[in-house]
């Protein structure tokens, strides 16, 4: 297959269960309540060196936000419901709480919960107060600024993670163009984030290592430098390999984000310098969720 000159390999990328909350963080502008959203969604690249995957969904106007004032829609992803609880508490404890003006409120409804407010609350030291309004339970926190607003609980979900594609290009500056136009595209889309630096990573990685103590490593089937060393997959043209890695509420999220990326990838074109377009999968045997190119671009 390919598309404006662009190869599509016939691959597929291969995705994980995991669990995936979202919380409403909002502050008195929208400055402060993205800052507050950075800052929780900092060093949440990866479960394997980070424990959760996060990263900021969207931004909110006043009139999409439970208290009326401007906000972030924010994203987390566990392996595990208790790493997602631990994940929830210390980075909103931490990295919210502290924030200031900020307020915190549920972003999923369900029966299936996570303590937000309700931990957080001893903070308090006593003097903290509960209000109950329409069913939803609140706590009101006090904090030199004033008070922090946190709603008790929010809910959860099953979701996806790691889905994936790589974009292999001439050199290095056709292919961060390039996936800089991607990110751009696939953040408009709801119900995603792309938890890595920018959207982007360069250090895709492979399962084990020679290194025993490892579970992952560099893909060197993919690393320009180490053609002719490995059984390398790139050719003598291709100069760098750029990957973006999507987590979803759903697989058809993800899939839809995937499509958005490669898409405007492939808009760029082989004059562009852009030469193919793959994806990272471990043959099938260790994610649930696969997204096979040539389906998914049809």
């Amino acid at each position: 297959m390919q598309i404006n000159g662009v190869i599509i390999d016939d691959t597929f990328a291969e995705a994980f269960g995991m669990r995936a909350t979202r919380i409403i963080v909002t502050a008195i502008n929208p400055g402060w309540a993205r800052q507050a959203g950075q800052t929780m969604t900092g060093f949440a690249t990866s479960v394997i060196g980070c424990g959760v995957e996060a990263g900021i969904e969207s931004s909110l106007d006043s009139d999409q936000t439970p208290d009326g004032r401007p906000g972030v829609s924010v994203l987390l992803f566990g392996m595990s419901t208790k790493d997602l609880a631990k994940a929830l508490e210390v980075r909103t404890g931490q990295c919210i709480l502290t924030c200031p003006t900020t307020a915190v409120y549920a972003g999923l409804e369900g029966s299936d919960r996570l303590p937000l407010g309700k931990n957080l609350r001893y903070f308090g030291d006593g003097y903290q107060i509960s209000k109950l309004l329409n069913n939803k339970r609140y706590w009101r926190i006090p904090v030199m600024d004033g008070e922090f607003i946190a709603e008790q609980d929010t809910g959860y979900c099953k979701a996806v993670g790691g889905g994936n594609f790589l974009v292999l290009a001439d050199d290095l500056p056709s292919a961060l163009s390039a996936c800089e136009k991607a990110v751009m595209a696939m953040r408009e889309i709801p119900n995603i984030v792309l938890p890595f630096p920018g959207g982007i990573v360069r250090s895709g990685s492979k399962v084990g290592s020679k290194y025993p103590r490892l579970v992952a490593s560099t893909n060197d089937a993919y690393c320009p430098t180490l053609r002719g060393l490995v059984k390398s997959k790139l050719d003598k043209q291709t100069g760098a390999v750029l990957e973006i890695v999507v987590n979803g509420l759903t697989a058809d999220d993800i899939a839809r984000a995937m499509r958005t990326g490669i898409d405007t990838v492939c808009r760029q074109g082989r004059d562009k310098g852009i030469r193919r377009i793959s994806a990272g999968n471990y043959g099938g045997k260790l994610g649930q969720f696969h997204f096979p190119l040539h389906e998914m671009m049809a």
